[in-house]
């Protein structure tokens, strides 16, 4: 594998009195602290044992193709706003965005009225869904907009965009605004799912299985995922984006800030060991043997990696974390990427092909994944990745490229899929697929399928779990981890860590991460000035 020697920093070229960071991950959450941090003058060194930038935002190659085979959703800008204007640069010139009109197609069979789309307009989508399920549920997604709203706005500043904090400190920051704040939390509903908070606001259960989905944003049921996680209703209407040239496209342009503000991005290295010396983190040991010593180090991978030992029995204890269990863990998926023809069904950039509900169907694809199968009827996504997401979107003239996913158990530890599990799957997919109407002719290149075993091998620690922990119950918000380990120079950044999954929110992780670090070195370096005979620091 080629290494550029212009990014290997030596020990002798570090300049003395600068704080060192290594951070070990080259992911949204890890890119966004290594660019803050080295911006604030730190010495910085970022770790990946892959090939270039991205982790979860990762490439496939099907024959000359490239598809994204992560993320495929981007909201949030003004997360990105926020970083770059911190790195006193403009997000503009280097990401392409152009909001989506159709945030996503849904559909349950040939007929046109048995489809939807989720338009960016407010008064579109409330007509779309007038025409689809009637008037009176048109206006109560109008009721559902509002307090999906309500509940982004209560949490935006007092939690997702804040160190974590308690469910007294989130109580506390909220009555800080006084009656607003006392409103505004009363309409969180933290004790109710997802699915009885639907079940509350509309009587279509297609209009349940569409926003219920949202839970598997965060890898959960929404059958036990709290209902504040209706706020990504609002999120998604402000706006998705669609990024030229993909989302890795993202973590290239992290990557290129992070260089420019001066960390060194060293990939094909793989971390063995966060090393503690004195109770506090060290540095890190390499898989080769070489040792990089650092006043700070940042995790940016599955945070149950330290937990279960992954990186050395030191910080493991050090942590004093447990292991998530199997029921803990989000959900994986099974995936599909391939070049093929699309015949019979407009496709737009996003696409959910659903089951019918009739008989609880829906809830039965959940309990089937909780008990570690694939259901036998799954709820297939389907991203056209060369299709606009406009309603009027012209298709390919040629093979296009998709990537197909469906929800699996994250047990690559204990219960891996087999191939007859597999097979019985695809053949689901074909024929949830036709029911819509939908074909798919392939090219020539073989399709490139990934298992939650293949997931499990590329981020250590996860079981095939691409969220972390899963969202259940009204504690999940609080559950975690929080940037600030309980290692002192240790600090984690990512999706499984808060404010939660998605790129967005890991780049959020890491600003939040890059801030504290950053508040206790001054705070560190106010007591050494202060304990100093003539307030000269020892630095």
């Amino acid at each position: 594998m080629h290494h550029d020697p212009s990014s290997r920093r030596s020990a002798a070229s570090h300049a003395p009195g600068t704080a060192r960071a290594v951070v070990v991950g080259a992911g949204a959450g890890g890119l966004s602290a290594a660019a803050v941090l080295a911006h604030a003058g730190l010495d910085v060194t970022v770790l990946d044992r892959a090939a270039g930038p991205g982790g979860k935002a990762c490439l496939r190659q099907v024959g000359p193709h490239r598809l994204d085979a992560g993320p495929t959703v981007l909201t949030m800008r003004w997360v990105f706003e926020q970083l770059f204007d911190t790195l006193g640069q403009s997000l503009a010139p280097g990401l392409a965005l152009t909001p989506c009109r159709v945030l996503a197609r849904h559909a349950w069979g040939p007929a046109a009225s048995d489809r939807l789309d989720l338009l960016a307009d407010l008064q579109a989508s409330t007509d779309a869904i007038g025409t689809f399920s009637g008037a009176a549920e048109a206006r109560r997604y109008l009721a559902f907009c509002a307090q999906a709203q309500a509940m982004y706005e209560a949490l935006e500043s007092t939690f997702i965009a804040a160190s974590r904090p308690t469910p007294l400190g989130l109580t506390t920051r909220m009555l800080r605004r006084g009656l607003s704040g006392a409103r505004a939390l009363s309409r969180i509903q933290p004790f109710q799912t997802l699915w009885q908070a639907l079940g509350g606001h509309f009587h279509d259960p297609r209009l349940r299985q569409l926003f219920g989905r949202y839970a598997t944003y965060c890898g959960s049921s929404p059958f036990d995922a709290p209902a504040t996680l209706m706020l990504v209703a609002h999120v998604e209407r402000e706006a998705v984006w669609q990024v030229e040239g993909g989302m890795h496209r993202v973590a290239e342009v992290l990557a290129d800030a992070a260089r420019e503000q001066g960390a060194q991005l060293r990939f094909g290295h793989e971390v063995r060991e966060i090393t503690v010396r004195g109770g506090r983190a060290s540095g890190v040991r390499l898989a080769d043997g070489e040792v990089l010593p650092a006043d700070i180090v940042v995790f940016n991978g599955d945070a149950d990696a330290l937990a279960q030992g992954l990186l050395g029995g030191g910080v493991r204890t050090a942590t004093g974390a447990a292991p998530l269990r199997p029921q803990q863990r989000s959900l994986s998926a099974v995936t599909w990427h391939q070049v093929a023809r699309a015949e019979g069904f407009a496709l737009s950039h996003h696409n959910v092909f659903f089951s019918d509900p009739a008989h609880d169907g829906y809830r039965r694809e959940f309990d089937a994944l909780q008990a570690g199968r694939l259901p036998a009827s799954p709820t297939v996504y389907l991203c056209a990745q060369d299709r606009l997401a406009t309603p009027d979107g012209q298709a390919p003239t040629g093979p296009e490229r998709l990537m197909l996913l469906v929800n699996a158990p994250a047990r690559a530890d204990t219960h891996p899929l087999d191939e007859k599990e597999l097979t019985s799957c695809e053949q689901q997919i074909r024929h949830r697929l036709a029911q819509a109407g939908l074909t798919l002719q392939p090219g020539p290149w073989t399709a490139e399928r990934t298992t939650p075993t293949q997931f499990a091998a590329a981020y250590p620690g996860s079981a095939g779990a691409l969220y972390g922990r899963a969202s259940q119950g009204w504690q999940a918000t609080f559950q975690r981890p929080a940037q600030r380990s309980a290692v002192p120079g240790l600090y984690l950044a990512g999706g499984s860590v808060h404010p939660g999954p998605g790129v967005p929110m890991a780049s959020l992780s890491g600003q939040l991460a890059a801030q504290q670090i950053l508040e206790d070195l001054a705070s560190t370096s106010r007591s050494r000035r202060g304990a100093t005979r003539g307030g000269t620091s020892t630095r």
